[in-house]
Protein backbone atom coordinates (compact mmCIF):
# COMPACT_ATOMS: atom_id res chain seq x y z
CA UNK A 1 0.00 0.00 0.00
CA UNK A 2 1.30 3.62 -0.87
CA UNK A 3 2.34 5.55 2.36
CA UNK A 4 1.31 8.63 3.82
CA UNK A 5 -2.48 7.03 3.84
CA UNK A 6 -5.17 8.69 6.06
CA UNK A 7 -8.59 8.21 6.05
CA UNK A 8 -10.76 9.65 3.32
CA UNK A 9 -14.10 8.23 3.86
CA UNK A 10 -16.26 5.75 5.68
CA UNK A 11 -19.03 4.08 2.95
CA UNK A 12 -22.47 2.92 4.39
CA UNK A 13 -24.82 1.71 1.47
CA UNK A 14 -28.72 1.20 1.09
CA UNK A 15 -31.08 -0.56 -1.40
CA UNK A 16 -32.47 3.34 -0.92
CA UNK A 17 -31.01 6.43 -0.76
CA UNK A 18 -33.93 8.71 0.97
CA UNK A 19 -35.09 5.60 3.65
CA UNK A 20 -30.91 5.44 4.21
CA UNK A 21 -31.17 9.30 4.93
CA UNK A 22 -33.52 8.92 7.77
CA UNK A 23 -32.22 6.25 9.44
CA UNK A 24 -28.75 7.59 9.59
CA UNK A 25 -29.78 11.00 10.44
CA UNK A 26 -31.65 9.28 13.20
CA UNK A 27 -28.70 7.75 14.23
CA UNK A 28 -26.47 10.58 13.95
CA UNK A 29 -28.81 13.10 15.19
CA UNK A 30 -28.08 15.48 12.73
CA UNK A 31 -28.85 16.59 8.68
CA UNK A 32 -26.98 14.98 5.84
CA UNK A 33 -25.70 16.93 3.25
CA UNK A 34 -26.34 16.79 -0.69
CA UNK A 35 -23.88 14.75 -2.71
CA UNK A 36 -24.30 14.03 -5.85
CA UNK A 37 -24.87 11.41 -8.97
CA UNK A 38 -22.37 9.11 -10.39
CA UNK A 39 -23.01 8.33 -13.60
CA UNK A 40 -20.64 5.85 -14.68
CA UNK A 41 -21.92 3.28 -12.15
CA UNK A 42 -25.53 4.22 -11.60
CA UNK A 43 -25.23 5.45 -7.65
CA UNK A 44 -26.09 8.75 -5.99
CA UNK A 45 -24.96 9.75 -2.07
CA UNK A 46 -25.29 11.98 0.57
CA UNK A 47 -22.38 13.07 2.96
CA UNK A 48 -21.54 13.76 6.00
CA UNK A 49 -18.64 15.49 7.30
CA UNK A 50 -16.51 13.71 10.31
CA UNK A 51 -14.17 16.27 10.83
CA UNK A 52 -11.04 18.10 8.67
CA UNK A 53 -10.07 15.53 5.84
CA UNK A 54 -12.78 12.82 6.64
CA UNK A 55 -16.36 12.33 5.81
CA UNK A 56 -19.14 9.22 5.40
CA UNK A 57 -20.36 8.39 2.35
CA UNK A 58 -24.30 7.10 2.61
CA UNK A 59 -25.09 5.43 -1.00
CA UNK A 60 -27.59 3.27 -3.52
CA UNK A 61 -28.14 2.55 -6.30
CA UNK A 62 -30.05 5.26 -8.81
CA UNK A 63 -33.60 4.32 -9.74
CA UNK A 64 -34.06 3.79 -13.63
CA UNK A 65 -30.06 4.19 -14.19
CA UNK A 66 -28.46 1.39 -15.75
CA UNK A 67 -24.93 1.34 -16.23
CA UNK A 68 -22.68 0.11 -18.61
CA UNK A 69 -20.24 -1.58 -16.02
CA UNK A 70 -20.89 -3.46 -12.54
CA UNK A 71 -21.92 -0.95 -9.92
CA UNK A 72 -19.27 0.06 -7.16
CA UNK A 73 -19.44 -1.64 -3.72
CA UNK A 74 -20.56 -4.20 -5.10
CA UNK A 75 -24.00 -2.98 -5.21
CA UNK A 76 -25.01 -5.38 -7.94
CA UNK A 77 -24.74 -8.27 -6.01
CA UNK A 78 -27.75 -10.67 -4.79
CA UNK A 79 -25.54 -11.12 -1.49
CA UNK A 80 -25.07 -7.18 -1.25
CA UNK A 81 -29.17 -6.60 -2.05
CA UNK A 82 -29.79 -9.24 0.99
CA UNK A 83 -27.09 -7.22 3.20
CA UNK A 84 -29.14 -4.21 2.76
CA UNK A 85 -32.67 -5.28 2.63
CA UNK A 86 -33.05 -4.40 6.97
CA UNK A 87 -31.44 -1.62 6.18
CA UNK A 88 -28.11 0.29 5.66
CA UNK A 89 -24.90 -0.44 6.75
CA UNK A 90 -21.36 -0.12 6.83
CA UNK A 91 -19.74 -1.96 3.97
CA UNK A 92 -16.69 -0.36 3.06
CA UNK A 93 -13.87 2.49 3.56
CA UNK A 94 -11.35 4.21 1.67
CA UNK A 95 -8.26 5.65 2.12
CA UNK A 96 -6.65 8.85 1.04
CA UNK A 97 -3.13 8.41 -1.30
CA UNK A 98 -0.82 11.05 -2.66
CA UNK A 99 -0.36 9.18 -5.80
CA UNK A 100 -1.57 6.09 -7.51
CA UNK A 101 1.11 5.33 -9.46
CA UNK A 102 1.60 1.93 -10.22
CA UNK A 103 -1.37 0.89 -8.07
CA UNK A 104 -3.52 -1.81 -10.37
CA UNK A 105 -7.20 -0.95 -11.28
CA UNK A 106 -7.58 2.58 -11.05
CA UNK A 107 -10.60 4.57 -12.35
CA UNK A 108 -10.20 8.13 -13.11
CA UNK A 109 -13.93 9.47 -11.82
CA UNK A 110 -15.75 12.65 -11.97
CA UNK A 111 -18.84 13.97 -9.80
CA UNK A 112 -19.68 18.08 -10.70
CA UNK A 113 -16.71 19.31 -10.28
CA UNK A 114 -14.91 16.92 -8.37
CA UNK A 115 -12.51 14.68 -9.59
CA UNK A 116 -10.59 12.04 -8.68
CA UNK A 117 -9.23 8.42 -9.03
CA UNK A 118 -9.91 5.69 -7.28
CA UNK A 119 -9.08 1.84 -6.97
CA UNK A 120 -12.09 -0.03 -8.37
CA UNK A 121 -12.01 -3.44 -10.11
CA UNK A 122 -13.97 -4.45 -12.88
CA UNK A 123 -16.59 -6.20 -11.09
CA UNK A 124 -17.22 -3.81 -8.66
CA UNK A 125 -16.09 -6.46 -5.64
CA UNK A 126 -14.54 -4.87 -2.09
CA UNK A 127 -11.01 -5.83 -1.29
CA UNK A 128 -11.22 -8.54 1.38
CA UNK A 129 -15.13 -8.43 1.73
CA UNK A 130 -14.90 -4.41 2.23
CA UNK A 131 -12.29 -4.98 5.53
CA UNK A 132 -9.24 -3.71 3.47
CA UNK A 133 -9.71 -0.31 1.93
CA UNK A 134 -10.03 0.85 -1.72
CA UNK A 135 -7.42 3.90 -2.19
CA UNK A 136 -7.77 7.53 -3.38
CA UNK A 137 -6.32 10.12 -4.72
CA UNK A 138 -8.29 13.27 -4.99
CA UNK A 139 -7.16 15.60 -7.82
CA UNK A 140 -9.52 18.59 -6.86
CA UNK A 141 -10.48 19.38 -2.99
CA UNK A 142 -12.10 16.92 -1.41
CA UNK A 143 -15.75 16.81 -0.12
CA UNK A 144 -14.40 17.25 3.24
CA UNK A 145 -13.22 20.57 2.84
CA UNK A 146 -16.78 21.93 2.04
CA UNK A 147 -18.88 20.07 4.28
CA UNK A 148 -20.02 21.58 7.18
CA UNK A 149 -18.45 20.66 10.25
CA UNK A 150 -21.56 18.88 12.48
CA UNK A 151 -19.60 17.46 15.11
CA UNK A 152 -19.31 14.16 14.12
CA UNK A 153 -15.98 11.90 14.60
CA UNK A 154 -14.78 8.93 14.00
CA UNK A 155 -13.65 7.14 17.47
CA UNK A 156 -12.89 4.08 16.53
CA UNK A 157 -13.02 1.62 12.64
CA UNK A 158 -13.22 -2.41 13.82
CA UNK A 159 -12.47 -4.69 10.97
CA UNK A 160 -13.31 -7.90 11.95
CA UNK A 161 -11.58 -11.05 9.75
CA UNK A 162 -10.81 -14.63 9.50
CA UNK A 163 -7.27 -13.89 8.92
CA UNK A 164 -6.30 -10.42 10.83
CA UNK A 165 -2.66 -10.97 9.90
CA UNK A 166 -3.01 -10.69 6.81
CA UNK A 167 -5.37 -7.70 6.86
CA UNK A 168 -2.83 -6.04 9.24
CA UNK A 169 0.05 -6.91 6.73
CA UNK A 170 -2.21 -4.37 4.46
CA UNK A 171 -2.96 -1.51 6.91
CA UNK A 172 0.92 -1.08 8.08
CA UNK A 173 1.49 2.65 7.91
CA UNK A 174 -2.48 3.11 7.99
CA UNK A 175 -2.94 6.43 10.16
CA UNK A 176 -6.54 5.85 10.92
CA UNK A 177 -7.91 4.71 14.47
CA UNK A 178 -8.64 0.95 13.42
CA UNK A 179 -8.98 -1.96 15.57
CA UNK A 180 -8.53 -5.20 13.46
CA UNK A 181 -10.22 -8.67 15.29
CA UNK A 182 -10.64 -12.04 14.59
CA UNK A 183 -14.43 -13.21 13.41
CA UNK A 184 -16.41 -12.99 10.26
CA UNK A 185 -15.71 -10.21 7.58
CA UNK A 186 -17.46 -6.96 9.34
CA UNK A 187 -16.88 -3.46 10.09
CA UNK A 188 -18.01 -1.44 12.58
CA UNK A 189 -17.68 2.69 13.43
CA UNK A 190 -17.67 3.88 17.43
CA UNK A 191 -19.06 7.47 16.28
CA UNK A 192 -19.10 10.47 18.35
CA UNK A 193 -21.65 13.14 18.11
CA UNK A 194 -22.95 16.73 19.93
CA UNK A 195 -25.87 13.89 21.08
CA UNK A 196 -23.24 11.24 22.30
CA UNK A 197 -21.68 8.32 21.45
CA UNK A 198 -23.50 5.86 18.49
CA UNK A 199 -22.37 2.88 16.21
CA UNK A 200 -23.06 2.14 13.09
CA UNK A 201 -22.10 -1.65 11.04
Amino acid sequence: MPTTTTLDHLVVATNDLEAGRDWLERKVGCPLEPGGRHTDYGTHNLLLSLGPGAYLELIAPEPGTTPGRARWFELDTPAMRERLAPGPALVHWVARVESLAGVPEVRELTRGPNRWALTVPDDGSLPLGGVAPSLIQWHTPPPSEALPDRGVRLEELVLATPDPTALEAQLNGVDVPVRVVAGPTGLRARLTTPHGHTEIG
